[in-house]
C-alpha cells in the first residue's frame, strides 16, 4: 500500500484587531517565510486573523467585513499551489458568521461555519454571529481533512461529525486566550479527542496582547494515539512545519516527535503580564510608561515587567514621599530602579498636600481627621503622575492588584489614577511568587521589598494587615467568591471563620463602583474583574 503524506504549516502570528491590511500582509509574509524552507501542503493560520480577534462590536460594521472579505479575495493569489486555512468574518444576507475558509486555485474553495459559539467568560459571539450547521472537509493528497474553529474543540459533538465524515486528520484554528491552568486543560482536551477517535489534531492558536486578554499561542499537534508532537513557542510568534504519513492501518502520525518542553507555571503568568503590557503600549503608541514608585512590592514588579516588555529606556518611575513614607521605601525604590536601569525622579508631595489641605480648612472645620486625609495623600500622586502622562503622552500604569481591587483597598483618582493596570488581576500571593521568580532570571528587586510586611504609609506605622485579613485567607475567599461564585456558606465549610467571611464577601459586593473605574489590565486568572464578571452596583442581593 503506498504511504500517503500531508504537511501543515502552522503559523501563529499577533495580528492587531481591526488592521485589516496589516494582517494581510502578515499572512503573505509568514507563508513567504515558511515557503524559504518548506513547501507545506496546508498553512494554517488562526482564529479571525484578517480582523485580529476579539473584534467586538467592529464586527458589526459594513466597512470592515467588506475589507476583510476582499483581503481574503487577494490572499488567494498568494501560493496558488497550496491550500491556506484561515479565519475571517463573513455576512450572508443578515447573518455574520466565524469562518474557516480553504484558498486555493486563486479562489475560495471551501468554507466552514463555526458551530460552537463561546458565550462565557470573556466571550459573547452570540451577539455577533449565527452558528454554522454542518462539518468542513477537504481533500488533501488523498486525505480528507476536517475543519473546526476553536470553541468546537471543546465539544465533542464536532469532532464525532468529522470523524463520521471520515476525516483523516483534523485542523482546530484558535483565538484561545491564556489564564491559569489554560494550556493543560487544552492539551488534554486535545488529547483526549485524539486518543477517542484515533484523529491526528493540529491546533494552532493566537499569540499576542488584545486589551484585557492574552493569548499565548502555544500552538501544539497531536498523533493519532493522542501523543503530543510538536508544540510552538508560548507567548511568542512562531512557525513550525508538521508532517504525517500513513501506517499500514490506515491512521495518520508524525514520524518525528519534537521535545516538549516542561510547562511552568509561573513562568506562563510572568510572559503573560510582559506580552500583555507590551502590547496595549506599542499597539496604542505609547511612547513609554509612568509608574509611581511606592517602595513597595506591587510597584516594584509592575516596574519590572514593564522594563522586560518595552525596555529599561521607556519606563519611569517616581518616588512621591510624604511625612509617613519611610527611608527604607524611598532607599528601595531608588535601588529598584538602579537595577533594572530605569530613569527614577523623586517628587515630594508634602507641599501638594498642604495646599489642598489649605484650600479645605472651612469645610473641615470640627471634623476629625480620618480616611479622608489618607486618601487626599492618594490623590496628590495621582495629580502628578496624570500631569507627567499628559505633558509626555507616556502611559500611566496603576500598580494595585487583585486582592486590593476586590475589597476596594484602593482610593479613586489616586492610586487607581491611569490608564492600564499590569497586576489587576494578580492575588497578592502571587505577586510575591512572582517577585521571586522575576529574580531567578535576573536580581531586580531588592529583598527588603519582598521581606517586608506591605503597607500604604498613609499613617503611622500603618501595615495592610491593619485592614485586611492575612492575603492567604483573603486570597483564597476572593478565587471561591469571584472566580467560582461559591456562597458565604460554601465558603465557610472550608474552614475560614464566619465574620472574615462576611467582612470580605461585603467588601467585595461595595467595591464594585470603584472596579468599574478603573483601569483595565491583565486577565490571568479564570475571572478577572472585567470583561467576564458583570455585577450589579445597585443591587440588594444578601449584602
Amino acid at each position: 500500500m503506498t504511504k500517503k503524506k500531508i504537511s501543515v504549516g502552522i503559523v501563529q502570528e499577533n495580528p492587531i484587531v481591526g488592521d485589516i491590511e496589516g494582517n494581510l500582509q502578515l499572512a503573505i509574509n509568514a507563508i513567504e517565510k515558511i515557503s524559504k524552507q518548506s513547501s507545506p501542503d496546508i498553512f494554517l493560520f488562526t482564529e479571525m486573523f484578517i480582523t485580529g480577534y476579539p473584534p467586538e462590536d467592529l464586527i458589526l460594521r459594513e466597512d470592515l467585513l467588506e475589507a476583510s472579505y476582499d483581503a481574503i479575495r487577494r490572499l488567494c493569489d498568494i501560493k496558488p499551489e497550496s491550500f491556506i486555512v484561515i479565519g475571517y468574518p463573513k455576512k450572508e444576507g443578515d447573518a455574520i458568521f466565524n469562518c474557516a475558509g480553504v484558498l486555493r486555485n486563486k479562489s475560495v474553495i471551501t468554507e466552514y461555519k463555526k458551530q460552537e459559539l463561546p458565550n462565557y467568560e470573556v466571550f459573547d459571539e452570540k451577539r455577533y454571529f449565527q452558528p454554522g450547521n454542518s462539518p468542513g472537509v477537504f481533500e488533501v493528497n488523498g486525505l480528507r481533512v476536517g475543519l473546526s474553529v476553536c470553541e468546537d474543540i471543546w465539544h465533542e459533538r464536532v469532532i464525532k461529525q468529522l470523524h463520521e465524515k471520515k476525516a483523516d486528520l483534523v485542523l482546530n484554528i484558535n483565538a484561545s486566550p491564556f489564564h491559569l491552568q489554560k494550556i493543560k486543560e487544552r492539551k488534554a482536551l486535545i488529547s483526549g479527542h485524539a486518543t477517542e477517535y484515533s484523529l491526528p489534531i493540529v491546533y494552532a492558536n493566537q499569540v499576542g496582547g488584545q486589551d484585557e486578554l492574552v493569548f499565548d499561542g502555544t500552538s501544539m499537534a497531536m498523533d493519532s494515539d493522542g501523543h503530543q508532537i510538536i508544540q510552538l513557542e508560548k507567548f511568542k510568534e512562531d512557525q513550525k512545519v508538521v508532517h504525517f504519513t500513513s501506517q499500514q492501518e490506515g491512521k495518520l502520525f508524525s514520524e518525528i516527535r519534537a521535545a516538549i518542553p516542561e510547562d511552568n507555571e509561573l513562568e506562563e503568568v510572568y510572559k503573560a503580564l510582559v506580552l500583555g503590557a507590551k502590547d496595549y503600549i506599542e499597539k496604542n503608541n505609547f511612547p513609554g510608561v509612568l509608574i509611581g514608585s511606592s517602595g513597595g512590592i506591587d510597584s516594584a514588579l509592575t516596574a519590572a515587567i514593564a522594563a522586560d516588555a518595552i525596555g529599561p529606556d521607556r519606563v519611569r518611575t517616581f518616588m512621591m514621599p510624604f511625612k509617613f513614607t519611610s527611608d527604607m521605601s524611598v532607599e528601595d525604590s531608588k535601588k529598584l530602579a538602579g537595577n533594572l536601569g530605569i530613569k527614577h525622579s523623586v517628587i515630594p508631595i508634602g507641599d501638594i498636600y498642604e495646599s489642598f489641605a489649605t484650600s479645605l480648612e472651612d469645610e473641615f472645620k470640627g471634623l476629625e481627621p480620618d480616611i479622608t486625609e489618607e486618601n487626599l495623600q492618594s490623590r496628590c500622586r495621582g495629580v502628578v503622575l496624570m500631569a507627567l502622562s499628559n505633558k509626555s503622552g507616556e502611559l500611566v500604569l496603576t500598580t494595585g492588584n487583585k486582592s486590593e481591587t476586590a475589597v476596594g483597598y484602593s482610593t479613586l483618582y489616586g492610586d487607581t489614577a491611569g490608564g492600564f493596570g499590569v497586576l489587576k488581576d494578580v492575588p497578592k500571593t502571587l505577586v510575591y511568587d512572582l517577585s521571586r521568580y522575576r529574580n531567578t532570571i535576573s536580581h531586580v528587586i531588592p529583598e527588603r521589598i519582598i521581606d517586608r510586611p506591605p503597607s500604604a504609609e498613609l499613617a503611622p506605622d500603618q501595615q495592610d494587615s491593619d485592614s485586611l485579613p492575612d492575603y492567604d485567607i483573603l486570597d483564597k475567599i476572593i478565587e471561591l467568591y469571584v472566580e467560582q461564585d461559591k456562597s458565604k456558606i460554601d465558603i465557610e465549610k472550608t474552614g475560614i471563620e464566619k465574620n472574615i467571611v462576611d467582612r470580605v464577601v461585603r467588601l467585595i459586593d461595595l467595591s464594585e463602583y470603584k472596579r468599574r473605574q478603573a483601569p483595565l489590565g491583565v486577565k490571568i486568572t479564570s475571572r478577572g474583574f472585567g470583561k467576564d464578571r458583570r455585577y450589579p452596583i445597585t443591587n440588594k442581593f444578601l449584602k
